[in-house]
């Protein structure tokens, strides 16, 4: 016996013969290994579109009936905008902006998403993973944190080898699973079989998946649609949408669910399709792909479209007034009563959507963090690099500054490389997340639908694990550059101002992580962020005297970075800094305190030295704070 979060399967050992070819006869699958999924009338409704003057509303799936047993492989099929991909996702409960009616039944009960979730998987059409992972880490993962802590290490270690051996994925086990362009990796099949192994790490008793032979050629979705049916040998109740598939592939389907308009216009065996599409006169001629066929004859073909929705509406009410009424018997009976033996009795549905503690789910996440960093090593040098390169080229630009002492001249281009030093920090740390933390949002949000862990947790070991690069690499910068440029020599002085570097750079950081959060997607993270950083700069002290910003624009100068940490290190660099000269009036030498010169000039005040770190720490962890409510908002759907 195999137990996996409460669920109970009894396993059986498979031929060679029924693993290759995925002939499984009814007698040989076990009918608590899988469950009867069924679905009633389902309508749905896209909600009028218009601000004003609203339009009616879509009518996009109609009174759609059907079902799947237990050691089944469904395929959905139908030409675009049919309502594959509708039904599905009414079917996973993922069609929240969608008025639905109708009934959906797990083995005769009444299914919710609380529980379609407890019993299922859902395997997407994009695969997202951890690329510096190799398979075998990849699945060890998911199986911290998607089995209940009630399992023992060792089952999940045996559950792990288990679908490593079910899917066919031995032969890269110890392989990275690969970054496009960047860390190479392996095949579109065995990423596509991994995304099947991470759904299956539960032992679920159904499976849907959306288009799982998707951008794959003949060869890889083939050996895809063969592990769909290695799970239909084990018992498992398996659907999915299918697009165009090969004719070797279609072959392995059980049952078709084929859709047109948003009607039901077949249901049932591939060779029962062959004997009713003969009967509405659109028999498959020899040697032609069976799939392509059916979904050609039931496509809306341009110039032809009248005549095209005309036999749409024909197969589909033939069939509704045909084999239609015997489904809808079977779906009825199937939703009467449990089936027997059925495998929800023994089912114990989580009371959290998280399976993991919130402790395994902070080791497995700082680990998985960690592990990125460390092995995405390019990226890492790339940051650091970057950060000595701009050093070394600011220090030769402004290489000892105040060599003629200080004077004039001296003071401004001093006062000016403080104020490169603090831009540069911001653009690149906060462009450097920005690039990378919105790339990774699409993940986060699939793991964290699925039930891997916690918002929280995520932010926070993130966070924690790229916090030494946030603090290694503009201490470099400081450290190579600050004495290059000549700024003030004493060892408490210098510390300061790396101190408020590296307070900036994570300034930067937070601001990074709003950024990313608010935006819908990687491009608009990129497009917004220096629209939304450039007036922050202009208010640091700089460009414009505090107090001669317009009234109401004012308030921004409170959230800007720059004219606190500027004010900082100009009170650091100036503040008791006097120069000597000769009063010729006078006849006297002259003593002027040129930190007192500097600070009248720009509006700053030695009394807001503190004022100002207090200011920045207050910025540190209001824009970090503000990101994870933003990240937060995200999640829900």
């Amino acid at each position: 016996m195999t137990s996996v979060e409460g669920l109970h399967f009894k396993r059986r050992s498979l031929s060679m013969e029924e693993i290759e070819l995925g002939k499984a006869t009814t007698r040989s699958v076990d009918p608590r290994a899988g469950v009867t999924y069924a679905w009633r009338k389902l309508n749905v409704f896209a909600p009028g579109k218009g601000i004003c003057k609203k339009s009616p509303k879509a009518h996009i799936l109609k009174d759609v009936s059907g079902l799947c047993e237990g050691g089944q492989l469904l395929a959905i099929m139908g030409s675009s905008g049919a309502g594959k991909t509708t039904l599905l996702n009414v079917l996973t409960f993922r069609s929240r902006k969608l008025d639905i009616t109708g009934d959906i039944f797990i083995n005769g009960r009444p299914v919710d998403k609380r529980t379609l979730a407890g019993v299922s998987a859902y395997v997407q059409q994009e695969d997202l993973f951890t690329g510096v992972f190799t398979v075998k880490e990849q699945l060890n993962f998911n199986a911290q944190l998607r089995i209940g802590k009630e399992v023992s290490q060792k089952e999940r270690k045996k559950r792990v080898d288990e679908v490593i051996t079910e899917l066919g994925l031995s032969k890269c086990v110890d392989t990275r699973i690969g970054i496009p362009g960047r860390i190479k990796g392996i095949s579109g099949g065995e990423k596509k079989r991994l995304a099947f192994a991470c759904e299956m790490i539960t032992n679920p008793l159904l499976l849907l998946c959306d288009e799982p032979t998707s951008g794959l050629d003949s060869f890889m979705a083939r050996s895809v649609v063969k592990a769909m049916k290695r799970l239909t040998c084990l018992g498992k109740t398996v659907i999915a949408t299918i697009h165009q598939p090969s004719s070797e592939v279609f072959a392995m389907f059980d049952s078709l669910l084929v859709l047109a308009e948003g009607r039901v216009a077949f249901l049932g065996t591939v060779e029962d399709a062959h004997v009713f599409f003969t009967r509405m006169e659109r028999p498959c001629p020899p040697n032609f792909n069976p799939g392509d066929h059916f979904i050609y004859s039931l496509a809306v073909r341009s110039g032809v479209e009248e005549e095209c929705r005309q036999f749409i509406t024909h197969v589909c009410d033939s069939y509704r007034d045909g084999e239609g009424m015997e489904m809808d018997e079977k779906v009825n009976k199937a939703m009467e009563a449990p089936v027997h033996g059925d495998a929800l009795a023994n089912v114990k549905l989580p009371k959290s959507p998280y399976r993991a503690s919130w402790s395994n789910q902070f080791s497995a996440m700082l680990r998985r963090s960690v592990i990125e960093l460390a092995r995405d090593r390019a990226l890492v040098i790339v940051k650091i690099f970057q950060s000595l390169f701009f050093a070394i080229v600011f220090g030769l630009i402004f290489f000892d500054l105040d060599k003629d002492g200080i004077n004039l001249k001296s003071v401004r281009n001093i006062s000016g490389v403080i104020f490169v030093f603090l831009t540069n920090m911001t653009f690149s740390n906060m462009f450097g997340v920005v690039t990378t933390f919105s790339a990774v949002m699409p993940l986060f949000l699939r793991e964290h639908w699925n039930g891997l862990y916690r918002t929280d947790i995520y932010f926070i070991t993130r966070n924690l694990a790229e916090l030494p690069i946030y603090i290694i690499a503009p201490s470099g910068f400081i450290a190579i550059s600050y004495y290059m440029v000549g700024l003030r020599a004493e060892v408490e002085y210098f510390f300061v101002h790396l101190a408020v570097i590296v307070l900036v750079a994570n300034i930067a950081v937070s601001y990074g992580y709003m950024i990313s959060c608010m935006a819908k997607n990687y491009q608009t993270a990129i497009v917004l962020s220096t629209p939304l950083t450039f007036p922050l700069l202009l208010f640091g002290g700089f460009y414009m005297k505090p107090g001669t910003v317009p009234v109401y624009f004012d308030w921004m100068s409170y959230l800007s970075w720059f004219k606190y940490s500027y004010e900082v290190l100009s009170i650091n660099q100036w503040n008791g800094t006097e120069i000597s000269g000769f009063n010729n009036e006078t006849n006297e030498t002259v003593t002027v305190d040129v930190g007192d010169t500097i600070f009248d000039t720009l509006g700053f005040s030695e009394d807001n030295y503190y004022v100002d770190i207090g200011a920045l720490l207050a910025l540190l962890v209001g824009y970090r704070i503000i990101a994870f409510f933003l990240l937060l908002s995200k999640t829900y759907r």
